[in-house]
C-alpha cells in the first residue's frame, strides 16, 4: 500500500511536536513500521524528535515518486540538514 507521505509526516510532526526530549514509544513504533528498524533501534539511532523528523524528510525523498535526478537533486538542496541523517542510517546497515 503506498504511503502518503504529506500525511504521514503532519501525523509525525503531531508526535514530535508531544514528545519529550527522547524519541517516545509512539513515534518510534510509527517510524518502525514503514522501515526495517525496530523501535528499539528508531530510539538508539534518533533519540531525539527533531532526529526522527530529518529521517522522515530523507524518507519522503528517497521514496517519492521522483525519478532518480530529481531525488538527487533534492538531497542535494537539503545535504547539510539531512547529511547526519544519510550517516547514521548508513552506518547503521553497512
Amino acid at each position: 500500500m503506498p504511503i502518503d507521505w504529506d500525511e504521514f509526516e503532519n501525523e509525525i510532526d503531531g508526535i514530535i511536536d508531544n514528545a519529550a526530549d527522547r524519541t517516545d514509544t509512539k513515534l518510534a513504533s510509527r517510524i518502525s513500521s514503514i522501515t526495517r528498524m525496530t523501535d528499539e533501534e528508531i530510539e538508539e539511532l534518533f533519540p531525539k524528535p527533531a532526529d526522527v523528523k530529518k529521517l522522515v524528510k530523507l524518507m519522503k525523498i528517497v521514496k517519492s515518486a521522483e525519478d532518480r535526478n530529481n531525488k538527487i537533486n533534492k538531497i542535494i538542496s537539503n545535504v547539510e540538514e539531512l547529511a547526519g541523517t544519510v550517516l547514521t542510517v548508513l552506518t547503521k546497515f553497512a
